[in-house]
C-alpha cells in the first residue's frame, strides 16, 4: 500500500510540473497579425507569412504547440506505467 501512495504522490507531482510548463507554454504564443510584415489581405494565414519576422513567428507557435503535445504524451505514458504497476502490486 505504501508503494502505491509514493507512485500516487510521484505523477500528482509530476502532472503539477507539467501544468505549470503548459501555462508558461500557453503564453509563449504570440500574435503574429500585429508584426510588420503581415499581409492583411491575404485569404489565409499562411498566405500572410510574407515577412521574416511573421515566419519566425509562426515558426514559434508552431514548435510551442508541439511542446506542448509532448507533454500531454509524456504524462499519458507516466500515468500507463503507474497503472501497470499498481495493477502489478495488487
Amino acid at each position: 500500500m505504501n508503494n502505491i501512495m509514493q507512485m500516487l504522490s510521484a505523477f500528482a507531482g509530476v502532472s503539477i510540473v507539467i501544468g505549470i510548463i503548459i501555462v508558461i507554454l500557453a503564453n509563449a504564443v504570440s500574435d503574429c497579425t500585429t508584426l510588420p510584415g503581415w499581409n492583411t489581405t491575404a485569404v489565409t494565414a499562411g498566405d500572410a507569412q510574407t515577412d521574416g519576422w511573421v515566419l519566425q513567428c509562426q515558426s514559434n507557435n508552431t514548435q510551442t504547440q508541439s511542446a506542448m503535445g509532448l507533454l500531454i504524451v509524456v504524462e499519458v505514458v507516466i500515468a500507463a506505467v503507474i497503472i501497470i504497476s499498481v495493477v502489478k502490486l495488487i
